[in-house]
This record gives structure tokens, sequence and C-alpha cells, in this order.
């Protein structure tokens, strides 16, 4: 009785839909309004399809798009998507005019009976165009009927708020940005982990190389720990610690180098190179080349070098220059001033022995 008296007040309805439909398949976005106007459209094209069963009539292209409907009126209202697939495949069966038309017609499908696990008789093609008819009536109806306001929830809320404001919850933090930083990476390296063990399955000789390649890498740096210790005890270099009083260290390396350019200003060449020697032996016995002692000869000093070290043979030649004009007595000029000044300079700035002294260490 509902249903007559729905469509005793609903217009007259044409047999075909005067508007053309749009073409099947893809989505349409549609109002509530839109979407009703919709089923009535597809209310009247069942309803021609099963009186003239044509393939005009029953064409599946005329159900149009599938309708995403919005369930409010915002832009941002959430969208119900509405699917017709299972009338076009109605309408497609419809096509033929001789189908569900005699009692010995071929069953199309088989529905449950409401409340009970049996099934309903086999249904022809027209029966199925009727009950295509009831359900897009009633789905027209759910469609007009009011949107029900979402209840309250503010008894859940307070309810909630109670039960985390129990003793059990009162030592629970928020997750510290540190926190989520350490989470995110321990995350990228199990990811990582992950992989290279995938990758390991899919090749194994990969696995071997990899741990050889870090055994390698283990003996390399061991051989170059070992190396490192060897030269530094090959050069003696010892530990800091406060030189003897009287040892070159205790005075400035450049207060030595002052001394020298006075003396060379003056013309006391052999005064000179001694001041630059001893402003050499103080630069190195600062970087603890050698223990602080003032009581070693020039020839110890050098014996404390080692062979391979770089120096060794720029202090080599500025040691002959120094024992040839302080203890050996020979003139000194301005040349030899000049050339054990740049000797001393180098061993000062850490750069070894200019090339165009080289010969004169082995003299």
């Amino acid at each position: 009785m509902a249903v007559s008296l729905a469509a005793a007040q609903q217009p007259p309805r044409s047999p075909i839909p005067s508007a053309p439909a749009p073409p099947s398949g893809g989505w349409h976005n549609v109002s509530m309004a839109e979407y009703r106007s919709h089923l009535q459209a597809l209310s009247v094209l069942v309803e021609a399809c099963a009186k003239s069963r044509d393939a005009k009539a029953c064409d599946p292209a005329l159900v149009g798009q599938d309708d995403r409907v919005a369930l409010g009126s915002g832009p941002n209202a959430e969208r119900r998507p509405v699917r017709y697939e299972w009338l076009r495949v109605l309408l497609q069966q419809a096509e033929k005019k001789s189908a569900g038309q005699t009692a010995k017609a071929a069953p199309v499908a088989k529905f449950p009976l409401a409340g009970t696990n049996a099934l309903l008789p086999p249904l022809t093609t027209t029966g199925l165009l009727q009950l295509a008819e009831k359900r897009l009536a009633a789905d027209e109806a759910q469609a007009r009927g009011a949107a029900k306001a979402e209840p309250g929830n503010s008894a859940q809320r307070v309810a909630m708020e109670q039960v985390l404001g129990g003793r059990e919850f009162r030592g629970l933090e928020e997750i510290s940005p540190g926190e989520s930083l350490a989470e995110k990476i321990d995350n990228w390296l199990n990811s990582l982990f992950a992989g290279a063990a995938r990758l390991g399955a899919r090749a194994p000789w990969l696995g071997r190389a990899v741990v050889a390649a870090f055994i390698l890498a283990i003996c390399g740096g061991l051989v170059w720990g070992l190396l490192q210790m060897e030269r530094r005890r090959r050069i003696r270099l010892t530990p800091e610690r406060k030189p003897a009083p009287d040892a070159p260290s205790t005075r400035e390396w450049q207060r030595w180098i002052e001394d020298a350019r006075r003396a060379a200003s003056a013309g006391l060449w052999r005064e000179a190179i001694h001041f630059v020697y001893w402003a050499a032996i103080s630069r190195l016995e600062s970087r603890r080349l050698w223990p602080a002692d003032r009581a070693r000869t020039p020839r110890e000093y050098l014996a404390l070098v080692a062979g391979e070290d770089s120096r060794r043979a720029g202090l080599a030649a500025l040691t002959g220059s120094f024992e040839r004009t302080w203890y050996g007595g020979r003139p000194a000029g301005e040349g030899e001033y000049r050339q054990a000044e740049q000797l001393a300079r180098s061993l000062i700035e850490g750069i070894g022995t200019p090339a165009n002294f080289l010969g004169g260490a082995t003299q």
C-alpha cells in the first residue's frame, strides 16, 4: 500500500527518458537530489525494458555512469559510491525478448529466502526486472528520507576521560621528537638489512664477498695501526713533559732567530749560524721529537732522528755547517749563513729539506 501511495503521488513517467543518458563507465559526483533523479530515470528505463524487451529499450548504455553521492552539503562532504553494474548486466540479459516469457525458460538466478537458508525458486528475466523496479523504488525512498543527525558523544567522552584519568594511565607521556626519529632510523635499518638479506638470498656469493671485504678492512686497519706505532717508536716520540731548565726548548725558537738576524746584521756570520742551529733544535724539541736535554752534542741530536724521517737530511746539513764554523773554526760568510737559515726555516716549518741542499748532507 505504501508503494502504491508513493506511486500515486509521483508524476506520470514516460516510457523512455527524453534526455540522453551519459555513457556508462567511470564515476559521476552527484548531490542527493541528482541521485534521486537518476534513480527515477532508471525506474522508467527498467519499466520500458520490461514492456518492450528489445535492444533499444534495454540498452545497458542508458544506465549511465556510477554515482558518488554526497552525504552532506559542504564541499568536503563524504561521498558514497553507488554502482549499477548489476542493472547493466540485467538489461543486457533482457535484450532477448524470448528470455523469461515462457514457463520452460531457463532459470537466471536463485535468491535466498529472507530469514531462512532455503532458496527461492529460479527467477526468469521478467521476475528479475520486477525485482529491479522494487529495488530502485526502495533506494529512492531511502534517499528521500531525512538524514539523521549524528548522536552526541558527550557521555562517551566523559567516560573516556574518566578511564584515562585512572592511576594506570598517569605515567603515559607523548612520544618525544627524538624517540620518533630513533624509531624511524630503526625502521630504516631494519628495511635495509631485510633488503640485504633478500639480495643475499638471490646472490649467495655477495654475502661471502662482503665478509671477505670486512675481514680485509680489519686486517688493513691493524697493519696501519702497527705501522704507526712502529713509526712513533722509531722517531722516539715521547709524552709531553716539562723540559730541563737548560734545554734548548725552554727558549722559544723565535728568539733564537731574532738573535741570529741581529748577529747577521752586525756581520757576525759564525754566531748567526750558531743561533739558527739552536732555533731548529728548539723547534724540533718542542715537537717532542726527543726528550729535552741540554747535555747532548749535535751528533747525538742527529742520531735521535730516524733514518727515514724527511727532516734528517736537512738537520744533517745544518749540523755539518754548524760544526765546521763553530767547532772547526772555519770562517763563515753571508752565503753560508743564508743556506743555514733556509735549512733551519725548512725544519721549523716541517717541510723537510730543500732539494738544492740534499747533496750537502753527505759532505
